[in-house]
């Protein structure tokens, strides 16, 4: 079975969850900009939740998809719609015969992640299927996705064969099916806080840089990309002159460059750098950053280190159980 790509959208690629194990090499991680999203819509299809799903931003394509194919779309609300009918999101979707999906206007978020059952037929680069277009190495020919592709899929895992039996026992007659249950995810509001901890050079930053870090608005600005999302805002200065070498990052590291401007670095993010670093987002809440767009604000809020690692185990307590539902259902 195969996707052929009808329209490609704005930025259309092949991301599984990066290339983890290279940094020390120069390597960037790269990945899903929404790792939570692309890990739940793999689970729906059973899948092994690292597999790689076809990221969507803001703009969506337009796809051919073959009968047989079980589906699911987590993350950003594109509107969309197979054959002109409304699909509905963060469920397992049965497709009962060859159809188009299309993706149409952004109702929230920023990024949609849709996944395969078996996953999609991509050899791995450096144990990844991520793709990163300025290298142009990994996913579909080390590029974003263009019209007239066709990407295969693998076979179905047995958890995949369970799923897509229990969904054929009903609406047959129908484009496609889904069953009554689904992921009920949190929701987000443009005022949520993003939470923080603080990084090596905090203390750095003058006492009023640290009082406005926490207590202002930031815009995302329209020079943001998957490397990482520019802010403005109240400018952030230091105590005194500041010489640094280049130090490791992470994802969500906040960097303050001399222009004031902070800047969240995120999954196409480099894997040093030489400017200070006044926070850092706890991984819970990437997946909040990542579905903003150009525009839209960002608030911060301290939290400890045993506050993040303790929101860190209560996330994979959820995915966690989340698996062991889907299997009860089935």
């Amino acid at each position: 079975m195969s996707i052929t790509v009808l329209k490609s959208g704005l930025l259309t690629s092949i991301q599984d969850l990066g290339r983890n194990q290279y940094q020390k090499y120069g390597i960037i991680v790269s990945g899903a900009m929404d790792t939570f999203s692309l890990r739940l819509s793999n689970i729906l299809v059973g899948n092994d939740e690292g597999e790689a799903a076809i990221e969507i931003t803001l703009l969506g394509p337009s796809l051919i998809i073959d009968k047989g194919m079980l589906i699911s779309i987590t993350g950003a609300n594109l509107s969309p719609t197979i054959d002109g009918m409304q699909v509905p999101m963060n469920r397992p979707i049965y497709l009962h015969k060859k159809s188009v999906l299309k993706f149409g206007s952004c109702k929230f978020g920023c990024r949609s992640y849709l996944a395969v059952a078996g996953g999609y037929k991509i050899e791995e680069v450096m144990k990844s299927k991520s793709t990163y277009i300025r290298a142009g190495i990994g996913g579909f020919k080390g590029r974003s996705l263009k019209k007239d592709d066709v990407i295969d899929t693998n076979p179905h895992s047995s958890l995949s064969k369970k799923i897509i039996n229990s969904l054929c026992k009903k609406d047959v007659d129908s484009l496609f099916t889904y069953p009554n249950w689904y992921i009920e995810r949190e929701k987000y509001n443009s005022d949520d806080f993003v939470r923080v901890i603080h990084e090596r050079q905090f203390n750095e930053f003058n006492s009023e840089s640290q009082n406005n870090f926490f207590n202002s608005k930031f815009s995302i600005s329209t020079q943001s990309d998957r490397m990482g999302y520019r802010l403005t805002g109240e400018e952030l200065k230091l105590k005194d002159h500041l010489e640094m070498i280049s130090e490791p990052v992470s994802l969500g590291t906040i960097q303050v460059p001399p222009d004031g401007n902070p800047i969240v670095l995120l999954a196409d993010r480099q894997t040093t750098g030489g400017y200070p670093k006044i926070a850092k987002i706890v991984d819970v809440d990437i997946c909040k950053v990542v579905q903003k767009k150009p525009g839209e604000f960002l608030r911060f809020k301290e939290v400890s280190l045993k506050e993040a690692e303790e929101l860190y185990i209560e996330r994979e307590r959820y995915i966690n159980n989340l698996k062991t539902s889907i299997n009860l259902k089935l």
